[in-house]
């Protein structure tokens, strides 16, 4: 007599394979900061490339057929060399806040959609910029050495910082972030004015196509933007000599966006009078030089890692994946700026 096999019947690994598989080539940040539960859903499987002994190719042709999504981070490449071994690709769903990682005219192409970050980190990224230049500008991690090392009592008062209210602050990307550090800057008295793709009708901000003019007009110089090949060392010989000897230099957006090394040399020659550095060229490799400049202030790339946004973030890919496999809108689909 046949034994017939009801659902209920199925183990939870088999339940597993019978779902669509969204595939990752390295484990995103978040996995380890607060586990990968957060991520768990009974409507997808995780399928992870770093867990299997066998090549990369080989390995994706053998599931290529059930490998719907791919849950990118930064780092691990979505390319066309990927994209063409899993032709069942729908979707490339990104935890963080640049997309510099996937090939998006290969994704259009091949008609893959693609959901970003959103919001989700616009307002932790855009608190740490505040935090990092307030600390250059005051000089609050330099006096507190001062203070630790015993120096206050052993030589007197510290030197003067700089106030931040009145600052001409320039931001370069008045993307989501970036408009949220314009918010916090404005409520602090400063005069905001920045460089973007386009012009943006909502603010009222003025507008330097320019980012070298941009440079020449503010006190303060903030870097939001995404990396890309049109971004990669924008901020050169030119624009930091624009700056000038009194302004400052903050990047939250990616470390090859200024070319470290003339950074570097002009922090080493007083071309500029500091930095607030959260991103850099080669992470987590720092140059030295760094390390002795009490005018640098320096953050291991954490501006977007708060548990808040950690549990917004795997609520939001979650979110994204299932309106995906359930044919419903992306919650955060990335589309491409004019």
């Amino acid at each position: 007599m046949g034994v017939n096999v009801t659902d209920s019947d199925k183990t939870q690994e088999e339940e597993q394979q019978d779902l669509p598989k969204v595939v990752l080539f390295r484990p995103p940040p978040a996995f380890s900061l607060i586990g990968e539960e957060s991520f768990a859903s009974n409507k997808f499987h995780f399928l992870k490339t770093y867990d299997s002994q066998l090549p990369l190719d080989q390995f994706l042709s053998t599931h290529s057929h059930s490998i719907k999504a791919i849950l990118s981070s930064g780092g691990a490449p979505v390319n066309a060399d990927i994209l063409q071994l899993l032709p069942e690709v729908g979707v490339v769903v990104t935890t963080s806040a640049g997309l510099n990682q996937i090939d998006i005219p290969e994704c259009r192409r091949r008609g893959i959609k693609i959901a970003n970050s959103g919001n989700v980190y616009s307002a932790d990224v855009a608190d740490l910029a505040v935090g990092l230049l307030i600390d250059v500008l005051r000089k609050v991690s330099a006096s507190d050495r001062y203070v630790r090392q015993g120096l206050w009592a052993a030589k007197g008062n510290y030197p003067l910082g700089s106030k931040l209210s009145g600052k001409r602050a320039g931001i370069v990307g008045l993307g989501n972030i970036g408009y949220e550090v314009a918010k916090r800057l404005e409520a602090f008295g400063c005069f905001v004015s920045y460089n973007s793709r386009k012009k943006k009708p909502y603010v009222s901000y003025p507008f330097y196509h320019d980012v070298c003019e941009l440079a020449a007009n503010c006190d303060a110089l903030i870097i939001c933007c995404g990396l890309s090949d049109e971004t990669r060392h924008m901020i050169n010989k030119q624009v930091l000599s624009a700056l000038g000897k009194e302004g400052v230099i903050v990047n939250i957006g990616r470390g090859a966006i200024i070319d470290e090394k003339e950074m570097v040399r002009c922090l080493m020659q007083g071309e500029i009078a500091g930095a607030g550095l959260d991103v850099f060229e080669n992470e987590p490799n720092v140059p030295q030089e760094f390390f002795a400049m009490d005018n640098v202030v320096l953050s291991p790339h954490r501006a977007v890692f708060t548990p808040e946004s950690l549990k917004d973030l795997s609520q939001l890919v979650v979110g994204n994946l299932e309106a995906f496999l359930s044919n419903k809108p992306l919650l955060t689909e990335y589309v491409d700026s004019e």
